[in-house]
């Protein structure tokens, strides 16, 4: 029996972790149902490697962006590159960018200047904008807030480990939230709460890999092929079943994507 159609909406398969491996993991996904997997982009200098990854598999698809750790490293990459990249065609949304004051590794002014040319990428291009937010709740609400009255643009919580106030100002402004393998640890309970009130329209899956892996892989590399995992999790968190989550994630996904053909036909 062919597994439930499922999409990894959020991984990193040029990461060193993956080296060499990538043949085997994306066969590894496939039976697992995974059969279309999005590698994200975390600097702009770098984009050659996911796009080469994207050439190899015809599962694989790719982002373009600076992650908020390397936003000094990039600071100077303006929204018109941005949007010049993003016209390839597998390169299906903007990001991962965003703020993260956990760990500090950019100024937070340069983080900020470095996600709203994102922002406006996403706003200028219609692709959705891969939001990475730690430790940062109300300076993002304020800026997706901010940047909102200027105009919609489509985006992404990614990996959501949040407080309830952005997972809410999110879905007001007309966001989505992916939910990773922090949905399955054993004290995510506030996590599972708000997956249990995100609206079935408005969710997607990933592994974040290769961090964040679920049990029984905790500790260990995460790969594409877990999705499943925090799926079925998402789905007991939802009272529906797992064939229910894959399909409306996969939809949502699609929707979203919309550079991404539907092969479910």
């Amino acid at each position: 029996m062919t597994a439930p159609f499922l999409v990894d909406s959020h991984c990193h398969l040029d990461f060193p972790d993956f080296e060499g491996q990538e043949v085997d993991l994306v066969a590894r996904a496939g039976e697992a149902g995974v059969r279309r997997m999005v590698t994200i982009s975390t600097r702009v200098r770098q984009l050659d490697r996911l796009i080469a990854l994207t050439e190899r598999f015809e599962e694989v698809y790719a982002s373009v962006g600076t992650h908020p750790h390397n936003a000094g490293e990039e600071p100077g990459i303006a929204t018109e590159e941005l949007i010049r990249l993003s016209a390839h065609p597998k390169i299906v949304a903007i990001g991962e960018a965003g703020l993260d004051y956990h760990y500090d590794k950019a100024p937070h002014d340069t983080q900020a200047v470095v996600f709203r040319r994102h922002i406006h990428t996403a706003r200028e291009t219609g692709l959705p904008l891969v939001i990475h937010a730690r430790e940062a709740d109300d300076d993002m609400a304020a800026i997706l807030r901010e940047e909102s009255t200027v105009g919609s643009f489509p985006f992404i919580l990614h990996c959501f480990s949040s407080g309830r106030a952005l997972a809410e100002t999110g879905l007001e402004l007309g966001g989505t939230i992916s939910f990773s393998g922090i949905l399955t640890f054993k004290r995510s309970e506030d996590i599972r709460a708000i997956a249990a009130d995100v609206p079935m329209d408005r969710l997607l899956v990933e592994t974040d890999a290769p961090y964040l892996a679920p049990p029984p892989y905790r500790g260990k590399r995460n790969e594409p092929a877990y999705t499943k995992l925090t799926a079925e999790v998402l789905a007991e968190t939802k009272g529906v079943s797992y064939e229910e989550i894959a399909r409306q994630t996969s939809d949502n996904f699609f929707r979203l994507f919309s550079k991404v053909p539907d092969p479910r036909g």
